[in-house]
């Protein structure tokens, strides 16, 4: 009876013990937008950084669509609720940066908590892109991506086109388009996600071509979308002439939802969306050979291309927690920083290694040699020196202005306006919601 009350009160003890050590541990909380495998595999990174020390618990929350997670931080901060940790798409940077008094700047963060940070190690087209005008780095990269092209290489042998061999300019992607329906192989040459963001955003910066004044948004409030151009509006119409006749197929508004389907069942040959597509690409391409490829270009425009903008989202932290949360939060981002762990991240999702060590130990493991086309993503995006037009671009409620860049896209495929009319009128009604957001940002 004795032996039993002391096992008894043993165990008592010992649960009273742990219990004392989980509620010594600072929750920090984290608010993500990835859903499915990338949120499985986020979870993980989550877990193992909790499993590496005592102190800290960061604990993910999924709140939707990266639009859906952006409104519902800036509704939390307002409410005094916000989590410490926020992920933030790449379109939100402007937003973010001019919500003054909400953020705390990632510099700033691992400097007050002694925590070693060195910008240097990150890859150059990641940080510019998020840095101020002083070069500070204001949010934690964390899954960036590029687009690049997928292509079915069975579809290609079938139309009796090298296999091997991708296309590289726009009129060579015609050209393959052609042969493959013509023979059969497919019924439709190519499609796209994000019109948005690879057939505009992306087609200005690979030609060098300014998308907006002020160094495409970098410079200030008071800037104006240009992307209202000749090769921009070219290429607007010649996606109608493709698609009228049947060489190319639109995928949607936004980021595309019906291109994935038309590639993985082998109806559209090639594919244009994000690196970070390369997973889902390889697990649902039915049972076909997929090569990858930088994305194509107009040669009578630019003989070298330049370097693919970014895409993806990162880390912000946001004002109103407290210190120990935020000594949680540096020591996460520490541990988030790690060779191994963005190597395993950037290999498993197709999101670019955010470290010049990540990508470093992916080549010693022999990754790129044994998957081939790995690396494509890379080294598009870091091809040459950035300018002005490809460094990317910054630009305040940016979402809205893309979906006004989808709806006059649709106008020009359904004929009811030329490319020319329609980038002129996404310029117009963009220009409107810039000078909004400045209105409410002064």
């Amino acid at each position: 009876m004795v032996r039993h009350s002391f096992a008894a009160g043993l165990a008592a003890l010992t649960v009273a013990l742990s219990s004392s050590i989980a509620l010594a541990q600072t929750e920090v909380t984290w608010w993500h937008a990835m859903g499915g495998e990338l949120g499985t595999k986020l979870e993980e990174i989550a877990n193992g950084f909790n499993a590496s020390q005592s102190d800290y618990v960061v604990t993910p929350v999924f709140k939707g669509s990266y639009a859906e997670t952006l409104t519902a931080a800036i509704a939390a901060f307002r409410a005094n609720e916000q989590p410490a940790i926020v992920q933030v798409f790449e379109v939100g940077t402007g937003t973010m940066m001019a919500a003054k008094g909400a953020v705390y700047p990632v510099y700033q963060l691992m400097a007050d908590n002694n925590q070693p940070w060195d910008p240097a190690g990150f890859l150059a087209p990641v940080t510019g892109y998020y840095s101020d005008t002083d070069g500070n780095i204001l949010s934690m990269p964390f899954n960036s991506s590029t687009p690049i092209m997928y292509y079915n290489k069975d579809v290609f042998e079938a139309a009796g086109l090298d296999r091997e061999v991708a296309p590289k300019t726009w009129a060579e992607v015609e050209e393959f388009s052609r042969k493959i329906v013509e023979s059969g192989a497919a019924s439709c040459g190519f499609t796209s996600g994000w019109v948005s963001w690879i057939q505009t955003e992306n087609l200005s910066a690979i030609h060098d071509l300014p998308y907006g004044t002020l160094q495409n948004g970098f410079g200030g409030l008071a800037t104006e979308f240009t992307f209202n151009g000749e090769t921009q509006a070219r290429h607007w119409d010649n996606l109608a002439k493709w698609s009228k006749e049947g060489l190319f197929r639109y995928g949607g508004p936004g980021g595309g939802a019906d291109a994935p389907p038309l590639f993985y069942t082998g109806d559209c040959a090639i594919y244009m969306n994000s690196s970070a597509s390369r997973a889902g690409v390889i697990a649902n391409a039915a049972g076909f050979e997929v090569g990858f490829a930088p994305l194509p270009y107009y040669d009578d425009v630019i003989a070298e291309p330049k370097n693919s903008i970014i895409g993806g989202a990162t880390l912000w932290v946001l004002n109103g927690k407290s210190a120990e949360e935020y000594a949680g939060a540096a020591a996460f981002f520490t541990y988030l920083s790690q060779p191994e762990v963005q190597a395993d991240w950037h290999q498993f999702t197709g999101y670019l290694p955010i470290t010049n060590a990540a990508f470093e130990l992916g080549q010693r493991q022999g990754y790129y040699e044994a998957n081939p086309g790995s690396d494509i993503a890379i080294e598009q995006i870091t091809r040459g020196t950035p300018s002005d037009n490809s460094k990317g671009i910054r630009f305040g409620n940016l979402t809205q202005a893309r979906d006004v860049i989808d709806q006059e896209f649709e106008a020009v495929l359904a004929g009811t306006k030329t490319g020319q009319e329609g980038v002129d009128a996404a310029v117009a009604r963009g220009n409107e919601i810039l000078r909004e957001f400045e209105a409410a940002n002064q």
